[in-house]
């Protein structure tokens, strides 16, 4: 349970510097939100486009399967969201080194930005995140470790359920109820007197 919710914590930051990435410096005081989606496949362009078909894009997707993850409890979703914001930060870190002819980082603006720090954090920590969440138990699990049943003493595990003293080793037959050919014993009522 606690690592369920650590996980959702990290699964939520990561989403967050995902999506928020491209609204920073990405190169050369570019921001991210100025590169177009098909610039990932086709080379970086000087010329921008619309904030849906930006790198925003494929983030905000990433994100999304995240957030998917973290309400399914789904390690698994949790993984492929962090898998998507990496690959896509990467995809663009070639394209742009190969439009600039390298990548370079500096301290003044020129470089690498922080939106480029933000979106690869983001997918790490996503990753982590996937490690941390121990996810939703499944069903054959629970059935190799059943939940400890209470104990009631010499009346069994359950009011309910099978107790020591129903089943007999005296039973003779199938219809037989355990007592034997008299039947149940039974004590004298309060106004019988046994007479022997």
């Amino acid at each position: 349970m606690i690592r369920n919710v650590i996980g959702s914590i990290l699964a939520l930051a990561g989403a967050t510097a995902a999506v928020w990435s491209p609204f920073r410096d990405w190169y050369d005081g570019r921001h991210g939100r100025d590169y177009r989606v098909q610039d990932l496949f086709l080379g970086i362009t000087g010329s921008g486009g619309p904030l849906l078909t930006s790198v925003l894009l494929p983030l905000a997707f990433g994100a999304l399967i995240a957030l998917l993850g973290v309400l399914l409890r789904s390690r698994l979703l949790v993984a492929l969201s962090g898998l998507v914001v990496l690959g896509f930060t990467v995809l663009w870190m070639v394209r742009q080194g190969q439009a600039a002819g390298s990548l370079t980082v500096g301290g003044d603006g020129a470089g690498l930005g922080t939106g480029v720090a933000l979106a690869a954090g983001g997918g790490v920590l996503l990753l982590v995140a996937a490690v941390v969440m121990s996810g939703r138990r499944r069903r054959d699990e629970l059935d190799e470790h059943p939940p400890q049943e209470e104990d009631w003493g010499p009346y069994g595990s359950d009011p309910g359920g099978p107790v020591p003293y129903r089943d007999s080793p005296y039973r003779l037959g199938p219809h037989d109820d355990g007592h034997g050919p008299e039947g149940p014993p039974t004590r004298p009522g309060p106004g019988q007197r046994d007479e022997r």
